[in-house]
């Protein structure tokens, strides 16, 4: 697997890196969230901005943009719209979907762009592209709170997502018992043992916590704590994120 750098960060490699997400409904709330984040003991950070308000408002979200990235200075910035489909906050029609990963890939403020797996397969290979041309790097994700997939399952939507051209492949789902935790750590360390590229799994809620913090163990290269809100289930404060991976990193070289 061949790590990813990002501004100085190397994604894949060492320690999994901490992302915090920026869940403001208003212009406001985001830019404060920022500021907070900024100082915390985090990576990279996720902005969800299905949250904001005026998201639909190109122009006022490239302008949201445009102040996280100077007030993030050189971390990371991930954009992403999760849809209703996949547990985010808004409706979006494909043509929305559309012309707001291309108006934010045009923009070239955000490092990384999440473009999800299901919701309109048809116009992943053209998106996909449309963001490496402006140099940004794409993470294809997947999403199900309802259930833990099989790991044959899981599996193949990991390996789909790279054939299909990701920088990064992202599944995250919901456990219904402890098994359905080990189906998940099992599958990253399957898929981390021949993937080209990082993954990022996790299994949500208080049952999935262990998937946020193994992540070193098991192969997943990126773990999400909060700062403000979560952005979803078993997201614990970063703070406490932090000591738990220097712990279990345990001093080694990144």
């Amino acid at each position: 697997m061949i790590p990813i750098e990002i501004r100085g960060v190397r994604i894949g490699a060492g320690r999994p890196k901490i992302c915090v997400p920026i869940t403001g409904k208003t212009y406001k709330e985001i830019l404060d969230d920022a500021a907070i984040i900024v100082n915390r003991p985090c990576d990279m950070a996720e902005w969800r901005a299905d949250w904001f308000e005026d998201v639909f408002h190109l122009e006022q979200t490239i302008e949201v943009l445009k102040e996280l990235r100077q007030i993030l200075d050189k971390k990371p910035l991930l954009f992403t719209f999760r849809t209703l489909q996949e547990g985010g906050e808004k409706a979006i029609s494909v043509q929305e979907y559309v012309a707001l990963l291309k108006a934010v890939s045009d923009s070239h403020l955000a490092d990384l762009v999440d473009i999800e797996l299901f919701p309109f397969e048809q116009e992943l290979p053209s998106l996909i592209s449309y963001v490496h041309k402006t140099s940004g790097k794409v993470i294809l994700s997947s999403h199900d709170f309802q259930k833990t997939p099989t790991c044959g399952e899981l599996l193949k939507r990991l390996e789909k997502m790279e054939e299909l051209g990701a920088d990064i492949s992202k599944i995250a789902v919901m456990p219904q018992s402890r098994k359905d935790v080990l189906t998940l750590l099992s599958v990253t360390e399957e898929r981390n043992r021949h993937a080209l590229h990082p993954v990022i799994t996790m299994s949500m809620s208080e049952t999935g916590l262990i998937s946020r913090l193994a992540g070193e163990v098991f192969g997943s290269a990126v773990t999400f704590g909060s700062v403000t809100n979560a952005s979803a289930p078993g997201q614990i404060p970063v703070e406490q994120l932090s000591q738990v991976l220097d712990i279990l990193h345990g001093g080694k070289e990144e």
